[in-house]
């Protein structure tokens, strides 16, 4: 019997789902409803390699000895650590008759689903990796379920741009929502929607400053932690100010972001992948306001507790990264701002 979420595929323990599993089956045979992808290209997630390379003091062959080590020992690719992973890009090998992805044999795809509960088994040692970078390059093999979700590449950008996007295509989409709603109340009379992005200049940062706006917001404010970051984001002309504070430090990010918008933020968005920015950002959005956690090292307990011992009345989301159409919102974001796409290229050239 196989399960349409991969019950089969899991090995140990018994009875949870892929992602709570500590090891998958990752054989290359696959049931009727499942498909086999060809990797060719891994995305690890910014807060599983930034935890290695910190933890490896920047030494790119011990990486990638640990991620080969991981996915070796679990059958898939999931940091112990942060227990996060990433996703990937492919070529579709085998689509079994009753799969309902409606993927194709040679159609160029990338998983939507996180590494950490697909099937995986990498072939040539990473060997085209230096372990400096969160894109990796590989071969083997990867499983995907009935209930996943896929995207066929588009041939109109390049695959390493295409998969940086849709690695963190559900974090501009949910800003989006969430961002609509409070204009939609705020239509008649009411006061422009405020918005700050913590971690602006990154990928999933960069996104959601451009969804905000594209939403309605009325204001926009993106959060960097360095200079560089700043006159990055400035150039690019993604929100109506730049800051610049210490994410972890929860009195100068309030600061930083009441400062820049002349309000606290209706809506903070935060997408920094260093633990200990819970406090900051909570502080930073007004009463009513709601705060959406895309980083996978947020503490949610420090989250929550944080916002009672704050008296804070803030509506805290946990960015799921699926939303129905994320994968085309992310993508048409990407063609139609100049300044997203520099941002994206100028670190895919950096890696």
């Amino acid at each position: 019997m196989t399960s349409p979420v991969g019950l089969h595929r899991v090995v140990e323990p018994a009875g949870v789902l892929p992602q709570a599993a500590w090891r998958l089956d990752a054989r290359p045979e696959i049931a009727a409803n499942e498909v086999r992808i060809r990797v060719e290209r891994l995305n690890l997630d910014a807060a599983s390699f930034r935890q290695l390379f910190d933890k490896h003091g920047g030494d790119g062959a011990a990486v990638r000895a640990e991620v080969l080590e991981i996915i070796s020992t679990r059958g898939k690719m999931q940091n112990p650590v942060t227990g996060s992973g990433g996703m990937l890009i492919g070529t579709v090998e085998e689509a079994g008759r009753r799969s309902p992805l409606g993927l194709k044999s040679g159609e160029r795809v990338a998983t939507l689903v996180s590494l950490t509960l697909t099937p995986l088994v990498v072939t040539d040692g990473l060997a085209r990796w230096d372990g400096r970078s969160e894109q990796v390059p590989c071969d083997g093999w990867a499983i995907l379920f009935a209930r996943s979700v896929a995207a066929v590449l588009p041939q109109d950008l390049d695959p390493q741009l295409s998969l940086a996007v849709l690695d963190v295509c559900g974090a501009p989409a949910l800003t989006a929502r969430v961002v609509s709603r409070y204009v939609a109340e705020r239509a008649v009379d009411g006061p422009p929607v405020t918005v700050a992005v913590i971690g602006g200049a990154g990928k999933s940062g960069s996104l959601s400053l451009a969804a905000a706006r594209q939403a309605g917001a009325g204001r926009t404010v993106g959060v960097v932690p360095v200079a560089a970051e700043r006159d990055a984001l400035t150039a690019a002309g993604l929100c109506d100010a730049v800051a610049m504070a210490d994410a972890r430090d929860p009195v100068a990010l309030s600061t930083a972001v009441t400062s820049a918008l002349g309000v606290p933020a209706d809506v903070t968005v935060v997408c920094v992948d260093v633990p200990g920015c819970e406090h900051g950002a909570v502080l930073a959005t007004a009463d009513g306001g709601t705060v959406i956690f895309f980083s996978m090292a947020t503490s949610f307990s420090a989250a929550a507790l944080g916002a009672e011992g704050l008296a804070a009345d803030v509506t805290m989301l946990v960015g799921n990264g699926y939303v129905p159409g994320h994968a085309e919102l992310a993508l048409g974001l990407l063609r139609a701002d100049p300044g997203v796409r520099g941002l994206f290229e100028a670190r895919l050239a950096a890696d």
